[in-house]
């Protein structure tokens, strides 16, 4: 059962390392668990990435979406598709852009993703307690913006 401290017994500038905590612990385990589903070249840069390209769009767009150069979005494309998780390609409509396609060892990678992270939520609710769980979400959603992934994204400038 998780014991809550009050604030007065733990100062404000520890919340946000214990997110970045929490957050690493997390993504360290999926990662862990993605490799031994057949992924280990995965890192979390790759996994944004992959999100991002699986809205669509060209090479411009997933910098634009990651708050990096064009430059550094395509390296990141370029590193993908060398790995077999992405697919690019001229665009139908205009010959300069570069259109971004999950291959299908992409999509599974992103599928395995959302079913381990599941797990995980699962995990850590048995581990403190279902109500705490719903308790921690609550609380989250309220003081975070969960449709702003763009915007955290573009934040990290991953």
């Amino acid at each position: 059962m998780l014991t809550l401290v009050m604030p007065s017994e733990r100062p404000g500038n520890a919340l946000p390392f214990l997110l970045l905590s929490a957050f690493r612990v997390l993504i360290d385990e999926l990662h862990a668990r993605l490799a031994e589903m057949g992924h280990p070249e995965l890192r979390p840069a790759h996994g944004f990435a992959m999100q991002m390209i699986s809205r669509g769009g060209s090479v411009s767009d997933l910098g634009r979406r990651l708050g990096v150069s064009k430059q550094a979005a395509s390296k990141t494309a370029a590193g993908l598709e060398r790995l077999g998780y992405v697919r690019r390609r001229p665009s139908v409509r205009d010959q300069r852009q570069i259109e971004l396609f999950l291959t299908p060892r992409g999509i599974d990678a992103l599928t395995a993703s959302g079913e381990i992270l599941n797990q995980l939520r699962d995990e850590w609710a048995a581990l403190v307690g279902e109500r705490e769980m719903l308790l921690a979400e609550g609380v989250l959603a309220q003081v975070g913006d969960f449709d702003g992934l763009d915007r955290f994204v573009g934040w990290l400038g991953v």
